[in-house]
Parts: structure tokens; C-alpha cells; sequence
């Protein structure tokens, strides 16, 4: 049985720099925002449920889903945000579980799923949870240098998230990125060390 690993963290907190380290040090990793991506381009799975359930505006020229006009949506009425996730969030948990349960090499896999406190489907299914943690003013620079988002538009996206206090309290890892890339580097290599032996013990 594969050893599973949840990564999480708020928009911001680094989870796709940590994701990276730890696929560096050759661990599997399975990026549920990718799988999202896939279910939603041209000819993906959740498409056709897209388009009965929010109408052809919301499927591009290309048949894919129009990502700016589904996030405005989402943001203005959370209720068509449910109506989203109920459709997605159940291909995505099967596939990430078809995926995981794959042979590997690795002695562990690593999940990463930016809502998993927040969904609720994965609490009962992963052997370890990891949070990325960074204070909200680092969040919210980070996410206004490499997006179009406002400092607004990120607070709005981070009063949808979890608070850090409870992500904190939820997981039971944690990787600080407030530093150095080095020192994010040094957390990983060992949080990677005991990882694997709580892994190799599970066996």
C-alpha cells in the first residue's frame, strides 16, 4: 500500500516550489490543479456536466472551460461555487486516487491539494498532512507580483481559504517559507528523511 502524503497551504504560501523540492528528492507527486486542468480543456471529462449545468457561456470557442468568466462567477455567488465544485471535486478525488494507487518506486507519494482541509474528502484517505505556511502579508505580495490580482482580489481569494491559524492546527507537518530558498530547501530534505522512514515502517 502506498504511503500518502497531503500537501497544502494558503494561495501564495509556496506549494508549487515545495511540490518541486520534494520531486526533485524523487518523490511521486500528484498536482490536483493539474488534474483539474485536464478535466476542464477541450475534450475533457467534467465539460460536458460544465455546460448542462452553467450553459455554453461558460465553454470557450475551443470547448474548454472560460476560466476568467468561472472564477468571477464562483466569487460572486457562492452558491454557483458549490454547484462547480460538485462536479469536480469527485473526478478529481477518483482520479487522484486512480493515480496513487499506481506502482512507484517513491517511497512515499505526495498529494497536492490546495482545499484539503477545506473539502472535507481527503482527511480519511492520507497517512500524513502537510501545510506550506507564510504570514498573509507574503501571501498577498507574492500572489499581486506574479498575477493580474489586486491586494483585494487576494484577500477576497484568502477569505475563502482557511485561516493559517486553523491550517496550522490541522496539519501535521509544517514547512515554513518565509526565508531563504536554501532554508526551504534544508525543511524539505529532512521533513523528506522522516517521511520515508514513517513510510517504510507502514509497510
Amino acid at each position: 500500500m502506498n504511503f500518502l502524503v497531503g500537501l497544502t497551504g494558503g494561495i501564495g504560501s509556496g506549494k508549487s516550489t515545495v511540490a518541486r523540492l520534494f520531486s526533485e528528492l524523487g518523490v511521486r507527486t500528484i498536482d490536483t490543479d493539474l488534474i483539474s486542468h485536464q478535466l476542464t480543456q477541450a475534450g475533457g471529462a467534467a465539460i460536458p456536466a460544465i455546460r448542462k449545468s452553467f450553459g455554453d457561456a461558460l465553454v470557450d470557442d475551443k470547448g474548454a472551460l472560460d476560466r476568467d468568466a468561472m472564477r468571477r462567477l464562483v466569487f460572486a455567488d457562492p452558491a454557483e461555487k458549490r454547484k462547480l465544485e460538485a462536479i469536480l471535486h469527485p473526478l478529481i478525488l477518483a482520479l487522484t486516487k486512480e493515480q496513487a494507487a499506481l506502482p512507484s518506486e517513491s517511497p512515499y507519494t505526495l498529494i497536492v491539494v490546495p482545499l484539503l482541509f477545506e473539502s472535507g474528502n481527503y482527511a480519511d484517505w492520507l497517512d500524513r498532512t502537510i501545510t506550506v505556511d507564510c504570514p498573509d502579508e507574503t501571501q498577498i505580495a507574492r500572489t499581486t507580483q506574479r498575477s493580474k490580482l489586486s491586494e483585494a482580489g487576494v484577500r477576497a481569494i484568502m477569505a475563502q481559504q482557511l485561516p493559517r491559524d486553523e491550517r496550522l492546527r490541522l496539519a501535521d507537518e509544517v514547512i515554513r517559507n518565509d526565508g531563504p530558498l536554501e532554508e526551504l530547501k534544508s525543511q524539505v530534505v529532512g521533513l523528506h528523511r522522516r517521511l520515508s522512514v514513517l513510510a517504510a515502517e507502514s509497510d
